[in-house]
């Protein structure tokens, strides 16, 4: 780079951090006219943060990549709140969602290992997000990374965010880095991950990364740095490690969960030969975490990742939870299913075009389905709600243990399983996971549309439709539907289509006898073509 471009960056860059600086003492009311928007928004950290800040009195654009998942988050109905779909690869809505924002929270990761490389995809993003920023005139980015633990050997997945963080820093818009190492709350994925190895394995063989070192943070104290720095002008343009005020250990914190949680005495033991491949694999199968996500994080749990500086501490002073109370709160959320974000609620969702009805002729191939339907006398309210209560500890209304070996097979061979379950147990929203589906769309009192995240030799979908015919009388009527995928897929089917007939009629039975309404048909296989169906809106 030629000596007069790197003053030219430095003298922008300069500029930039006074631009950056807010009024002093900005009251609520003033707060509303800076946007600010947060890239990431349907995510575990980006979906309560959007909260926090609208609270605060900012105005917030929340982004993701689905509209319809973003439309049925609670802060969406909120009079100061924009939600845009986006998409960090697409140049030209990356610059809209940006476009006349004050800051941007970056709270976009690719842990997915099996998708691919990720790191080349995070190392894209990034570098298209930092051209937008420098386009749009953002005055300051805010990026949340991982602790970089002093290690050569570090995992491929630590590596990965400490590179984004060098990448948004290395623009001309001033990026504030926020490195956090586990981080305890209901609904987060290394919650979730203590919480199935202690309460399922009374007694746990596990590698010696138990007693690795970390400094687990609870995400109250995450959300309130990284809320509170846009009123700190210190924070602009540096990098902080955040950490909880204890150092701990992964047994230690499997210790204060069994003691939380009431548990009896679990006997942990380690051993040298669950190497990380092998851990991830049995992370994978005793929690509902999928092995995918597993291994990235089994692979950063091999190394120690505490704070070396806490200068944050002085800039932002703040009581910091311990980890027994950042699990005894995570644990009451969970009891009163009060989990506003999920780890599972991140990720986009892919609507297959064929949905529109399985024209063979559109999609070049051969859409299979199974279709029962069944007629209730007047009972349309309580047959909605529920079908919203299907599945995670209600079960699927008929059939349960087959559903469980199904979920076990999947998980066998590293997919979700039905151990996800659900956040609410009677509340769904549009990209919901819902055991080892995912909700692609609802429509109040009419329709529910699950689409398969198990792994399949194809792609599947569920359907369950409501009408109420003029009589006022209600006809459920449930669809499976599959695009088969080579030979594999084939065979796939019809091994399992005979199941079919047992399921889905005592599925139907179920829901119908549930409502305590009158049954007037049913349920009865129908035969032809597949029932209506229409792509969810966007």
């Amino acid at each position: 780079m030629s000596e007069s471009k790197q003053e030219g960056i430095v003298t922008e860059l300069s500029e930039n951090l006074s631009r950056a600086k807010l009024p002093d003492n900005l009251s609520r009311d003033k707060r509303a006219s800076y946007t600010v928007c947060v890239l990431g928004a349907t995510g575990y950290v980006g979906g309560r943060l959007v909260s926090q800040l609208l609270e605060k009195g900012w105005r917030v654009r929340a982004v993701g990549r689905s509209l319809s998942k973003l439309k049925c988050r609670p802060f969406a109905m909120h009079e100061r709140c924009e939600v845009v779909a986006a998409d960090l690869f697409d140049t030209a809505s990356l610059l809209t969602a940006l476009n006349g924002c004050y800051a941007a929270y970056y709270l976009v990761h690719s842990m997915q290992s099996g998708s691919g490389d990720f790191a080349a995809k995070d190392r894209m993003a990034a570098q298209n997000t930092v051209r937008a920023a420098q386009d749009t005139g953002l005055a300051r980015i805010i990026y949340l990374g991982g602790l970089i633990p002093d290690d050569p050997n570090i995992s491929h997945h630590l590596k990965s965010r400490a590179e984004v963080g060098e990448i948004l820093s290395g623009g001309t818009v001033p990026c504030t880095t926020f490195r956090a190492g586990v981080i305890i709350g209901s609904g987060s994925a290394s919650f979730e991950m203590i919480r199935y190895l202690v309460d399922r394995l009374p007694v746990m063989i596990t590698p010696k990364w138990v007693q690795t070192e970390t400094q687990p943070i609870s995400i109250r104290d995450v959300l309130f740095y990284l809320s509170g720095c846009l009123e700190h002008p210190e924070t602009i343009g540096d990098a902080f490690d955040i950490g909880g005020p204890y150092i701990e250990t992964y047994e230690r914190l499997f210790r204060v969960y069994q003691e939380e949680a009431g548990l009896r005495r679990r006997l942990i033991i380690p051993v040298p030969f669950l190497t990380p491949k092998l851990s991830s694999y049995w992370l994978g199968f005793v929690s509902p975490i999928p092995v995918a996500l597993a291994r990235p994080l089994v692979m950063g749990l091999r190394n120690r990742v505490v704070c070396k500086d806490y200068r944050i501490r002085e800039i932002m002073p703040r009581k910091l939870s311990s980890c027994r109370l950042a699990i005894s709160r995570a644990l009451d959320k969970v009891a009163q299913h009060l989990v506003d974000s999920c780890w599972s609620d991140a990720g986009s969702i892919n609507t297959p075009e064929w949905a529109i009805c399985g024209d063979a002729g559109y999609t070049g191939g051969t859409v299979f389905h199974t279709a029962y339907r069944i007629k209730l006398q007047i009972c349309s309210e309580k047959l909605w709600s529920n079908i919203l209560a299907i599945g995670g500890d209600n079960g699927w209304y008929g059939w349960d243990a087959l559903w469980s070996v199904r979920g076990w097979l999947d998980k066998f061979i590293g997919g979700v399983g039905l151990r996800r379950g659900r956040r609410h147990p009677t509340l769904i929203a549009v990209g919901d996971a819902l055991d080892f589906w995912r909700v692609l769309d609802v429509q109040a009192d009419k329709r529910l549309l699950l689409i398969a995240e198990m792994k399949l030799p194809g792609e599947a979908l569920l359907e369950f439709t409501l009408e109420e015919e003029k009589t006022g009388d209600t006809v459920l009527t449930m669809t499976a539907r599959f695009l088969p995928r080579g030979v594999a897929g084939l065979l796939y089917w019809w091994s399992v289509y005979p199941f079919h007939s047992v399921v889905f009629k005592s599925m139907a039975k179920a829901l119908a006898e549930k409502t305590a309404c009158k049954i007037l048909e049913g349920p009865t296989l129908v035969k032809g073509a597949a029932p209506k169906c229409h792509l969810p809106k966007a």
